[in-house]
């Protein structure tokens, strides 16, 4: 995996929460390659059998256990607070809570214990500014947060400015915009949509969506470890600019030889349906085909001004949008993740 040089100095102990994910596996692949003893929290169902021969040491249990969380951050310099609970049928709203603001406050205290301890970085999302009316916007844009993980993860994120400011606790938030990259399998789904010979997309609008490489966001996580500048700050962490979806669909199926023409169909039927299939769907915890976020995707714009990551923190993006889903399709064909389109 690739990126800038960790300035953490080796043998560090730093502490990775969400390691089992897919963000959170890119920055522990970085993290052991620069030297650093990685301490990391992993649920007790987690399969932990693809770390097998990374030298990570594991922390079995929730990551709201004070007693593990106590464990966990034993004699750490840094914590990289990535886990998130994922938008899931199975999911109670009890858990996003759990996850994304008990769980940071249980680490924020622990490490405010530590007289050693240099910064936590904690990943929020660009979702806590939601539908962006008048593009782009920035760290100080309005909080529109739109469902139950968006208002945790802002909750938790606000609760972490109050709290360490009061205690003197070395913090940066990072808010990255649509994490994608080799081995992600939530904007997968938008690369199959590339192979079809029609590809329907809902609505009339831009849909402008931003991206990150996840290369480019783990080299900013690690930097702002370190970097002056980022203490106590909040960066948007994305490309230079947000994309259409109808483009991105457009460049990943030329980059693989297809030729995909777009179909504009009306959303609300769509939302009727969502409703519908979560209504039936609920109160068995099945993951509903079509849902009411899902649909929402096609009606929202997600565009950034990202400049504060480039001025303060002098980072400047290895992959461009074109290059990074290019690259990004390329990898999903040759370890079979996604099937070339066919030729009519």
């Amino acid at each position: 995996m690739e990126g800038l040089k960790c300035q953490i100095k080796p043998g560090t102990q730093v502490l990775l929460t969400g390691a089992t994910g897919f963000t959170g596996s890119w920055l522990a692949h970085k993290l052991l390659g620069a030297g650093l003893a990685v301490r990391a929290i992993a649920r007790e169902s987690s399969d932990l059998r693809p770390f097998k021969s990374l030298s990570i040491e594991w922390i079995r249990g929730a990551l709201y256990d004070p007693e593990v969380v106590t464990a966990a951050t034993k004699g750490v310099e840094y914590i990289f607070n990535v886990a998130g609970a994922f938008r899931q049928a199975k999911i109670e709203d009890a858990e996003y809570f759990r996850v994304h603001v008990v769980a940071t406050q249980l680490l924020a205290r622990a490490a405010a214990l530590n007289p050693s301890f240099k910064r936590f970085v904690h990943v929020s999302t660009m979702g806590v500014h939601g539908h962006i009316k008048n593009p782009p916007a920035d760290e100080n844009s309005p909080f529109a947060a739109g469902d139950q993980y968006q208002r945790t993860k802002l909750e938790g994120e606000l609760w972490l400015h109050d709290f360490a400011r009061r205690n003197s606790l070395g913090y940066t938030v990072i808010r990255p915009t649509g994490i994608y990259g080799p081995g992600d399998r939530r904007l997968l789904k938008v690369f199959k949509m590339a192979t079809w010979p029609l590809c329907p997309i809902l609505g009339y609008g831009k849909c402008l969506y931003h991206l990150v490489h996840v290369d480019d966001l783990t080299n900013v996580l690690m930097l702002s470890a370190v970097h002056p500048e980022a203490q106590g700050e909040v960066f948007l962490v994305g490309d230079a600019e947000a994309i259409p979806l109808a483009e991105m669909v457009k460049i990943i199926s030329a980059s693989i030889g297809g030729h995909t023409r777009i179909v504009r169909l009306p959303v609300l039927p769509f939302f009727a349906a969502g409703a519908l299939c979560e209504w039936v769907c609920k109160p068995f915890g099945i993951e509903p085909p079509i849902y009411r976020r899902r649909v929402a995707f096609f009606t929202k714009d997600r565009s950034f001004n990202t400049s504060k990551m480039r001025d303060k923190l002098g980072y400047k993006p290895r992959y461009s949008t074109r290059s990074g889903l290019e690259s990004t399709a390329a990898w999903y064909i040759e370890n079979g993740w996604l099937k070339p389109p066919r030729k009519y």
